[in-house]
């Protein structure tokens, strides 16, 4: 027969019976939270090393967003630069590079600063037209009626006689000659290291000449090294230099003609009478013998 419980076992039954069910009512627990981050990461196909990447949607930076130290036709000022140095170095006309940069003062450039040393490549702009070497593509085209008249008459125009009454000639038609008179006496030759053009020997005032036709393009004592300086500037390629004169005989701006005497030979700045003669090509310096005539 079944033992009959006593009432105070029937009671801690009812309790233990009570706590199973509570326990078994309880609502689970919730999952921890998801870091969105990760999750992120993880939703990315993972990419093989040595795998070609695909291209960015961000547009890459195209020239006219670079700055204008990182363009051509830019120069950067270094210690020691004048607007002449400059001018020079970038076959220029100092004046224009005033012009394209809008300088006030000249004589103050500061080292660091960016400055335009090309005419802006605007089409049809007055700089381009003022830059264009003269060929005869680029020369004023003449009616065929005109053409053929002229032709009869004999009195037809040659390109090189075009460009002569603009002031300037094509590179082609230069003809050059020694910047000074007889037989000359080269002391130091060409060395594009430590002598940019020819060292020609003289007495003090002898004359110096224009090795082509040209303009004036400077004229003064403000390029160091170089004394009473004359550049002239022949057309878009070429320009010539003549250093350590004692007289400068022509002005700025003014045309001058092969063989017209510009200065008077001198020493200054330098160590005894001679004429410091270069030819620039494109800014750069060449060896005036390979031009000249032997």
């Amino acid at each position: 027969m079944p033992q009959t419980l006593s009432p105070w076992s029937r009671w801690t039954l009812m309790i233990l019976a009570a706590a199973v069910l509570a326990g078994c009512s309880a609502r689970p627990r919730a999952p921890a939270p998801v870091d969105e981050r990760s999750q992120g990461l993880r939703s990315q196909p993972p990419v093989a090393v040595g795998a070609p990447m695909r291209p960015s949607t961000a547009a890459a930076p195209q020239t006219q967003d670079l700055p204008p130290a990182s363009k051509p036709g830019y120069y950067t000022v270094r210690p020691g630069d004048t607007l002449i140095r400059i001018a020079l170095e970038s076959g220029q006309n100092w004046r224009d590079i005033v012009r394209w940069n809008g300088i006030e003062n000249p004589n103050l450039i500061e080292v660091g600063q960016v400055l335009r040393v090309t005419a802006a490549a605007v089409p049809g702009s007055a700089e381009v037209a003022a830059v264009r070497p003269v060929t005869p593509a680029s020369a004023t085209a003449v009616p065929p009626a005109q053409a053929a008249s002229e032709a009869r008459s004999g009195s037809v125009a040659s390109p090189s006689a075009a460009a002569s009454r603009s002031g300037e000639i094509a590179d082609d038609d230069l003809p050059w000659a020694w910047p000074t008179a007889g037989v000359p006496i080269v002391l130091a030759g060409f060395d594009e290291a430590r002598n940019k053009g020819l060292d020609i020997a003289g007495k003090a005032g002898d004359p110096v000449m224009a090795s082509a036709d040209g303009r004036v393009v400077y004229a003064g004592a403000g390029l160091r090294g170089y004394g009473n300086l004359i550049i002239l500037k022949h057309n878009n390629t070429y320009l010539t230099a003549y250093a350590h004169n004692q007289a400068l005989l022509v002005k700025e701006d003014q045309s001058v003609r092969k063989g017209q005497k510009i200065a008077e030979m001198g020493n200054s700045d330098a160590d005894r009478v001679k004429l410091h003669f270069e030819i620039r090509r494109q800014g750069k310096p060449v060896d005036p013998s390979k031009y000249l005539p032997r």
